[in-house]
């Protein structure tokens, strides 16, 4: 039997949330503005696990948790106030869906920005685990309190996401502390158990050696508790992944948007396994009387419809609310340290990233660095990480297994934990399995979580076409990226951008993508000798959104000039083009795709009456199609002619044949060519 104490609680907890429910139904005209869903039959469970969380626990809990959200401290309140998308609501100032919380509380588990994705919280929450793994392996995590454990939390419609196997596969690999609680309700929406899964949770994921799985009745109160402390105790001590697997039932509306009643069969079982009757007769067992457990009832639901009429007044956002908090504040705003010291030899690019990054290790032990073959063995595939797994030991410089969503998406538990990862795809064709978790977790915390979770990580991505890397290892995908609200990116053209835009990157606390190309690693390409820099000092940064004028003009009355406006491998074949007209030709190089240095770019425009655009993407529906069509909305009356554009081909692929790949892509022959066009225009 369980302590009285605990029988209270938690009974007060589940009236709480059942009250909620039931007057959320009874005023559907006024809460059902907003999408939302309620724990009904779901609350033994998730009360269970709530009450034996500590404040330096971190949880993920899924859009169905509002009974653990009371569970953890939380009053119906504040959670009134996210489902009315009211100005004060705690979690993101009425930007996101009842139940999907972001909590920094000195007193509660920690709970990053939680999306709606269906189950992608998994990576995150995988992640914040690593970290923790990572801490406690490099000896940097506090020990003066009870170890820390993670809880992700899912439904189990979301365990058939191919997401969810790239966590359990890290947890189970690495022996993460992690408690993945698995709420089985038989249903996705109208689809049920029967028709889309081979197996349960608890079936699934005997397949991944080294997590241990059980499996409860989540709606037992007791039962429920009984085994989760067990299973949370285990954890704290032998820091090792478990799964819960809960059956429970689901006694109401899969969302206020899709009604019970439009497809279920169940709801007469369902109700028979409701958790409310089965706690209320464990607390009778435990010696409280009808009427102190009437007593109980009556001030949750007084508590609940005093907090429901409260939160109906209060304040709606304003207009002015929607901008703010899309990136937390970066302390590098200007250029510092020195960018061309004396040296005895020139450095190429690639190493000069590596000094960098090696550099910030020596310095900081919260920084790591993972991905595929960046360990020991190889030093990545372009030894951008030689030596750096030998100088730092394999818990700080790691290989991961081939899963980009996870290698991007675990940044974001990372980062809330207190790290800065680096980590790093491949190749740029490589990074779409990566996107959800790019788009939906790590661009969107800072907003999504009103600027409590900015996810503070560096992505690195080979991209480029050079020497026959075909179809898979050739594509330039920052058109895509671009498109990315809430992430910073850079494409940097020679070492010394690309060692002071990394330290910056480092310091800035949100994500980075730096797009680093291939061709220019080594200077091997024809014209790109001067990606080799004298390496800048340890100290050098460079602020990002700041533009370079390596080639400059003045303004000329009896010749035509134009400006060319490019990046990365662009300003080589940009150079190596106006080589016979360098007083006709100013370039900017971007350096940094977002923030975009329009002043410097406009500026140059209203200079030179012409502009041309250089990009190695191919140019229907492109980042360099949209600045064209900005530098034309701005600087319209100044130009002499239109802003034109040139890239790849536009074709679905870059051929794997040599001859191929150099009718495919630019060169400076047909930069050349286009500039010599514009300026006869």
């Amino acid at each position: 039997m369980l302590d009285k104490n605990i029988l209270e609680k938690a009974f007060t907890t589940m009236t709480t949330a059942k009250a909620m429910a039931e007057l959320y139904e009874e005023n559907f005209k006024i809460v059902s503005k907003y999408v939302h869903a309620t724990s009904r039959g779901h609350e033994a469970i998730q009360i269970a696990v709530a009450m034996q969380l500590l404040p330096q626990d971190y949880a993920f809990p899924y859009y169905r948790d509002d009974a653990m959200m009371l569970g953890i401290g939380m009053q119906p309140y504040d959670l009134m106030l996210q489902l009315m998308a009211k100005k004060d609501d705690p979690f993101s100032g009425g930007r996101t869906y009842y139940c999907h919380p972001s909590l920094k509380d000195a007193d509660k588990p920690k709970i990053p920005h939680q999306s709606s994705a269906t189950g992608m919280q998994a990576i995150p929450a995988t992640g914040a685990a690593m970290g923790f793994w990572y801490k406690e392996n490099t000896g940097i995590q506090n020990t003066n309190q009870d170890n820390p454990i993670v809880v992700c939390s899912l439904g189990d419609a979301s365990v058939t996401e191919g997401e969810i196997a790239e966590a359990l596969q890290m947890a189970a690999l690495k022996q993460l502390p992690i408690l993945y609680l698995v709420q089985d309700n038989g249903w996705d929406i109208s689809a049920n158990a029967k028709e889309t899964r081979a197996q349960n949770a608890f079936e699934y994921a005997k397949g991944f050696h080294g997590i241990e799985a059980i499996s409860i009745d989540g709606a037992n109160f007791t039962e429920s508790y009984s085994a989760v402390q067990k299973v949370v105790k285990t954890i704290r001590e032998e820091r090792r992944p478990f799964l819960v697997h809960a059956k429970v039932p689901l006694l109401n509306h899969h969302t206020s948007g899709v009604r019970m009643e439009w497809y279920r069969d169940d709801l007469e079982e369902a109700q028979s396994r409701d958790p409310f009757p089965v706690l209320k007769k464990q607390l009778v067992e435990a010696g409280f009387t009808d009427d102190e457990i009437q007593t109980l009832e009556n001030a949750a639901k007084a508590k609940v419809q005093a907090d429901f009429d409260k939160a109906q007044l209060a304040e709606d956002p304003k207009p002015e609310d929607l901008f703010t908090n899309d990136f937390a504040p970066t302390p590098i705003t200007e250029e510092v340290g020195e960018r061309n010291p004396q040296r005895e030899d020139k450095v190429v690019m690639v190493d000069c990233a590596l000094f960098a990054v090696e550099e910030l290790m020596k310095k900081h032990p919260e920084c790591l660095l993972y991905g595929q073959d960046v360990g020991a063995r190889l030093g990545g595939v372009f030894r951008e990480a030689a030596t750096l797994a030998q100088k730092f030991g394999d818990e700080r410089v790691f290989n991961t297994p081939i899963q980009e969503a996870f290698i991007v998406g675990s940044t974001v538990g990372m980062s809330a934990v207190g790290l800065k990862p680096i980590v790093e795809v491949q190749f740029a064709d490589y990074i779409w399995p990566g996107l959800n978790q790019l788009f939906t977790e790590v661009s969107r915390s800072c907003y999504l979580s009103n600027g409590k979770w900015p996810v503070s990580m560096i992505l690195r991505v080979p991209i480029g076409a050079y020497g026959s890397g075909g179809p898979y290892h050739s594509s330039s995908v920052e058109s895509v990226l671009t498109n990315i609200r809430g992430i910073k990116i850079a494409y940097p053209s020679n070492g010394a951008d690309l060692k002071g835009l990394m330290k910056a990157a480092y310091y800035d606390p949100n994500p980075v993508v730096i797009l680093e190309h291939k061709g220019l690693y080594w200077s091997k390409v024809k014209g790109t000798e001067t990606a080799r820099v004298n390496e800048p000092s340890e100290d050098y940064m460079l602020p990002f959104g700041k533009a370079n004028i390596v080639q400059e003009i003045w303004e000329q009355e009896t010749e035509e000039t134009i400006t060319v406006i490019t990046y990365g491998m662009g300003v080589h074949w940009a150079l190596n083009a106006s080589a016979t007209m360098k007083n006709q030709v100013e370039i900017i190089d971007l350096r940094t795709l977002y923030p975009l240095d329009t002043a410097t770019i406009f500026k140059s425009v209203k200079k030179a009456k012409k502009c041309l655009v250089v990009t190695e993407e191919p140019t229907n529906n492109s980042f360099a199609r949209s600045l064209a069509g900005l530098i034309q909305e701005n600087c319209f009356k100044y130009l002499d002619a239109p802003v034109m554009v040139i890239g790849s081909e536009n074709m679905p692929a870059i051929p794997l044949n040599s001859t191929l790949e150099f009718t495919m892509i630019p060169n400076v022959d047909k930069v050349k060519a286009k500039m010599e066009e514009l300026l006869n225009y």
